[in-house]
């Protein structure tokens, strides 16, 4: 049985890959701020776990706990995300850090720690946005968010690179509007074209497949831009 971890798991595209995962037979370790959503769901092979991503001390009390579960780690999804809509103008400091540390800071911690639980074969999926590519079209308001994902598109690069002969592989999936609750509660009405169903349909068989042809790859998953 393979060993899944997904972050974000308690909703949209996250809540939706930890049943597909589940529904599969895989082992999934579904980590996420509120526990009680996957716990109340009694999925078979579903362990939740609380992680506050943005927190160093979480992430270390979690991967202490997912270690005695388990010898190796065979997908990382990084799925857990931050978005503030807001005018540049008006963000503060504390606007940037907290997304930063979630989109980036805390993702490349969790990554971090568990680098000895990763083999040749194992592949870290991190979810980034087709606005953190550069010369995609950009929304206005999104300046901490759509920069974080650049940043974490680099990211991503450097750790196939530092990693390319040991494994695991990166890649970075760039997504477009998928219709999530973090989507309706930065963009309220907006409607997206593509279902967080569909997204995790997706990003479960990429998880699978994709690193037998890509690694270290942005990859945009989007029908426009953004």
């Amino acid at each position: 049985m393979k060993n899944v971890v997904i972050t974000g798991s308690s909703r949209g595209i996250g809540f939706e890959l930890t049943k597909l995962f589940s529904d599969k037979g895989f082992k999934v370790f579904a980590l996420s701020r509120n526990i009680s959503i996957i716990s109340n769901l009694k999925l078979p092979n579903v362990v939740p776990y609380y992680l506050d991503i943005s927190s160093e001390k979480s992430i270390s009390k979690v991967v202490k706990l997912i270690s005695k579960e388990l010898k190796q780690v065979d997908v990382l999804i990084n799925n857990a995300g931050n978005l503030i809509n807001k005018p540049f103008s008006q963000t503060s400091f504390h606007d940037f850090e907290s997304i930063y540390k979630v989109n980036v800071f805390g993702l490349a911690e969790l990554v971090r720690q568990f680098i000895p639980y990763f083999c040749k074969s194992s592949h870290v999926i991190n979810i980034s946005s087709i606005g953190g590519i550069a010369g995609s079209s950009k929304f206005s308001g999104l300046s901490a968010y759509s920069s974080s994902k650049g940043a974490l598109n680099i990211l991503t690069e450097m750790l196939c690179e530092e990693f390319k002969d040991s494994g695991p592989s990166f890649n970075c999936l760039a997504l477009g509007a998928v219709q999530t609750e973090m989507l309706e509660e930065a963009f309220p009405g907006y409607q997206a074209q593509v279902s967080s169903l569909e997204m995790a349909n997706y990003i479960y068989k990429f998880s699978l497949e994709g690193n037998k042809f890509f690694n270290g790859k942005i990859i945009p998953v989007s029908t426009s831009n953004p």
